[in-house]
């Protein structure tokens, strides 16, 4: 994704473009991924720029609130951002440590607990944690 096109998105999403979020940003929408946030940290530095971790937590948590990424919570220590914004779920290998996306239409929910009135659902998280070991 060329810079015109990351600053555009970027706007679009209500963020200000600045030198730190266009190299995050650009580094996250090379292609469709799930990365940690200590990722992202390694692989924007590893490309020759300078950001710090706070910059990239403080980053991630803007593009997930203003909808740019989806933050996918395994467990209370891994986090993912998933730069696939379409509705999907999740297969989480939890030998390899790998995430891996899931069309809706390959797992059918059957029912849904009744809701409170007025209450209609808005999203729907679906982690399958798979392991090899017995």
């Amino acid at each position: 994704m060329e810079r015109s096109q990351i600053v555009k998105l970027l706007q679009q999403h209500d963020i200000t473009p600045t030198r730190q979020r266009i190299e995050i940003a650009g580094y996250l929408f090379q292609r469709p991924q799930h990365l940690s946030a200590e990722n992202i940290l390694e692989g924007v530095n590893a490309e020759g720029n300078r950001v710090s971790r706070a910059t990239v937590y403080n980053t991630m948590g803007l593009f997930t609130d203003r909808g740019l990424v989806r933050e996918v919570l395994i467990d209370r220590e891994r986090v993912f951002y998933d730069t696939n914004r379409s509705n999907h779920y999740h297969v989480y290998d939890v030998d390899s440590g790998e995430l891996h996306d899931v069309l809706h239409s390959e797992i059918q929910i059957a029912s849904v607990p009744e809701l409170p009135e007025g209450a209609r659902i808005v999203d729907t998280n679906v982690i399958l944690r798979v392991s090899s070991k017995a």
